[in-house]
């Protein structure tokens, strides 16, 4: 398993490169300019100007620049913020555990909400597999923002159950996680289905219900194990979803996180902050992507000798 694992983590550092570089020149090109906004209304003149563009770094050459911030990352470094005037750190550390809990939350909901649809529904009649395959392609279909706002209108608005907005307790959690959870659950609801009805037509699932396995078991003790095989796979290249639906989800729900911090700074320019973001989610995704491909080959141990 050593040289699938060691090839898998080269190709992440090359994504975590292309992430840098790709969101460094974005900032660069993007309109606006962040001595304007430090400025403000403040007194405005070219020796202030100068001053600020010299304490930040911002008059060096666009090449020099840009190889101090790889060589910053390489040693941890993200700098301080142009507007807060913090260490860029301290700022992520501060909010990153509400986005955390928010995206464990959901995912574990997309898994109950996976596995759960798909044990239901596989094998079932046709009518029944076609009701549920249409209102998970709706589901998917939907813009996480927009299930956040149909869940806050019944279950917060109407009902009164869940909180409107804020971080007070679990209760709070839970609106924001389903709807970050409901489009992914769905879509691997799909895959799973697919893969279970697969396995039961397998040699081994006829031979297994020959000698009076039951359904439920055969697909809880054998079915579900190669199904997951898909799943899993598409579960890792879902994580970029997650992570970039959860800065709006956040924003919906009131919710405190890197959604804040992300959008506040992108509309101040802040520099330094945005590119921390950016570098965390690219991270995060790699991460997990590794551990699903790694995942991959604990569940089928055909793969490693392949």
């Amino acid at each position: 398993m050593l040289q699938p694992i060691l090839r898998r983590i080269a190709s992440g550092a090359a994504v975590l490169w292309a992430a840098a570089t790709a969101a460094y020149l974005a900032l660069h090109l993007a309109p606006g300019d962040t001595i304007d906004t430090l400025v403000g209304d403040g007194p405005d003149t070219p020796a202030i100007r100068a001053q600020i563009a010299a304490d930040l770094g911002l008059d060096r050459p666009a090449v020099v620049q840009y190889l101090d911030y790889l060589w910053r990352l390489l040693h941890g470094d993200f700098g301080r913020s142009y507007v807060l005037q913090r260490p860029v750190i301290d700022i992520i550390g501060s909010q990153i555990w509400p986005t955390v809990k928010l995206a464990l939350a959901a995912s574990a909901f997309s898994v109950v909400i996976a596995v759960g649809l798909a044990l239901l529904t596989a094998g079932r009649p046709r009518w029944l597999a076609g009701l549920v395959s249409t209102v998970e392609l709706t589901v998917v279909s939907a813009p996480a923002f927009l299930i956040g706002i149909l869940l806050l209108s019944l279950f917060s608005f109407q009902l009164g159950w869940f909180p409107v907005s804020g971080d007070r307790d679990l209760s709070a959690l839970v609106l924001p996680a389903l709807a970050l959870a409901l489009p992914i659950g769905t879509l691997l609801s799909q895959v799973i289905r697919e893969g279970l009805e697969r396995a039961v037509e397998e040699p081994f699932a006829v031979t297994a219900r020959a000698r009076g396995l039951t359904r439920r078991a055969l697909l809880w003790r054998h079915a579900l194990r190669h199904a997951l095989l898909p799943a899993v796979t598409l579960g890792g290249t879902l994580i970029g979803f997650l992570l970039s639906a959860a800065v709006v989800v956040e924003r919906v729900f009131g919710r405190p996180g890197l959604g804040q911090v992300a959008t506040q700074a992108v509309g101040d320019k802040d520099i330094p902050v945005v590119l921390a973001v950016v570098m965390l989610a690219a991270a995060i995704y790699v991460l997990l992507s590794t551990l699903a491909d790694v995942a991959y080959l604990v569940i089928d141990p055909r793969l490693r000798r392949s």
